[in-house]
């Protein structure tokens, strides 16, 4: 029997009635949230706000969200560098993962880690790693850990080793697969498919681009699914992890999905044509998933947008001053504004410009340095809108 299954359909069909309406509206409100964080986190390294590499989950949040419903408090995750949205999906301050992507010691591990390197003991979520496969040793180590302290049964803890289309071809992932069908250990290895490992296609690269039967020369079952549908991801995530407890068997699981933008901030994707980057926004998860839960009634306008509003509460700012910024007291910058008292005009809003137009004198002891204040929704992202951060008409 071929222990491969491929799970995906390309026309996704709406939530079973059996589901919680309450449990949909949080997945939905968590794409959101992770939409939003991943827009601001580009923008702020395009401002250079944000050092070292940045890889965002833009197009892959249903997969993310699906994925992490899936996981026990108790199981361990290991990820990739493109880690953001499994942070925030785990449980994770959004204040903090972003504060360590700012480089602050109040960020998630401590600032040393920055983008790739989320860490979380607590939330048992053992790393991003920078390295190509470099989270695939620790993952099946973690595994052999488990095996060791307590037998399989329904309540044994397990494991989920994220990874790319990309880590498949190299030798640490044969290596891990190897020795987690000799051992026995409880662990599941989720392959995020999104077509490319950086700019080169799966077919290009791989032998078996059906990623999901690389498991077949260690015996070890694998099922691919449809990763735009946060349910099926859910449930296909559920069964190997039952099955990785209870018989300390590793699965392999591949999630097909898609990035809307380039491998990381400073790629623009140029091997995609025009065509290809359409065909990409009009299968974005988020908008998707929001219409199915419209068109059964379990997301109404009003309901929705305090979803997206509870979203962008958690988001948290893009500050980049060690203190919380000062109440506004004067008129917002604008170059179309009255002359400015001071004989030097500006004609731009920088991050710390000259005090603003009309603005109280410099009290006391204060710099003389005022901050900028951008008109309200200026620089700011819809989360219910697509990775270029465009507007959907159901969101105005």
């Amino acid at each position: 029997m071929d222990p491969t299954q491929d799970r995906t359909d390309p026309h996704p069909q709406a939530p079973p009635a059996s589901e919680d309406p309450a449990a949909l509206r949080g997945y939905y409100r968590q794409m959101a949230l992770i939409r939003r964080f991943e827009l601001r986190a580009a923008e702020m390294y395009t401002r250079a706000k944000i050092g070292g590499y940045c890889h965002l989950n833009l197009g892959e949040e249903a997969t993310v969200v699906g994925l992490m419903a899936a996981l026990r408090p108790t199981d361990y995750l290991f990820t990739t560098y493109r880690d953001h949205g499994y942070a925030l999906a785990r449980g994770a301050d959004p204040g903090r993962v972003m504060a360590e992507l700012f480089g602050r010691s109040t960020g998630l591990s401590g600032g040393r880690g920055g983008s790739m390197h989320l860490f979380d003991a607590g939330l048992r979520l053992l790393g991003g790693y920078g390295i190509v496969g470099g989270q695939m040793p620790p993952a099946t180590g973690a595994a052999l850990a488990i095996a060791h302290r307590g037998e399989p049964g329904p309540n044994s803890e397990a494991v989920m080793c994220l990874l790319g289309d990309g880590t498949t071809n190299i030798g640490a992932f044969h290596e891990s697969l190897n020795l987690a069908a000799v051992w026995h250990l409880p662990i599941v290895y989720v392959i995020v498919n999104n077509h490319l490992g950086m700019g080169t296609p799966v077919e290009a690269a791989s032998g078996e681009p059906a990623l999901y039967r690389r498991g077949c020369a260690y015996r070890i079952p694998g099922a691919r699914v449809d990763g735009n549908d946060v349910i099926a991801v859910r449930d296909a995530a559920q069964t190997a992890l039952e099955q990785a407890r209870t018989e300390h068997r590793p699965r392999l699981l591949e999630a097909v999905s898609h990035r809307l933008r380039g491998h990381s901030v400073v790629d623009s994707a140029r091997y995609r044509s025009a065509q290809e980057a359409e065909r990409l926004r009009e299968q974005d998860p988020l908008p998707a998933f929001r219409a199915r839960l419209i068109e059964d009634r379990i997301l109404v306008k009003r309901r929705r947008t305090a979803s997206t509003r509870n979203a962008s509460r958690r988001s948290p700012p893009p500050s980049t001053s060690p203190t919380p910024a000062r109440p506004r007291t004067s008129p917002p910058c604008s170059t179309t504004s009255t002359p400015p008292r001071s004989p030097t005009p500006t004609s731009a809003c920088p991050e710390t410009a000259r005090p603003v137009p009309g603005s109280s004198p410099t009290a006391p002891g204060r710099s003389s340095r005022g901050r900028c204040h951008l008109p309200p929704g200026a620089a700011r992202h819809t989360p219910g809108g697509d990775a270029a951060g465009r507007e959907h008409p159901a969101d105005r």
